[in-house]
């Protein structure tokens, strides 16, 4: 049998790794995650601004889907965030428009936002 993946786009900040790889383990029961980071990617998806940023993400995100059959992309923003430092409120609302946007990719995947809170807890948004 072979063993499942979910893609991750998360922030660089190392302190939310973990949290991410543990919730995309636990909750949508994947054997493997892949992760794609980038400073505050929550910001840079639902801006929509820096394409040459966002099509090195959507890249890497085929690489896992294509290579590794991953069913399943989580888009994930973090308290305290240096790349984008605002507050839960906006990040939620960044986070429900990044899932907007990665599902225009037509990637045929579930597509999840998820926020890592102050205490490096992770919330489906």
């Amino acid at each position: 049998m072979g063993k499942s993946f979910a893609t991750t786009i998360n922030c660089i900040d190392g302190r939310v790794q973990k949290p991410i790889i543990e919730f995309a383990i636990r909750q949508l029961k994947v054997d493997y995650v892949d992760l794609i980071t980038e400073p505050g990617p929550d910001k840079v998806l639902s801006e929509n601004k820096a394409l040459d940023i966002i099509e090195s993400i959507k890249r890497r995100t085929l690489v896992s889907i294509e290579k590794h059959g991953s069913k399943v992309v989580i888009i994930a923003g973090h308290h305290d965030c240096a790349a984008n430092p605002v507050e839960k409120e906006e990040h939620c609302r960044q986070i429900n428009e990044a899932v907007q946007s990665i599902k225009k990719w037509n990637l045929k995947v579930d597509v999840y936002g998820v926020w890592v809170n102050e205490d490096w807890k992770t919330e489906l948004i």
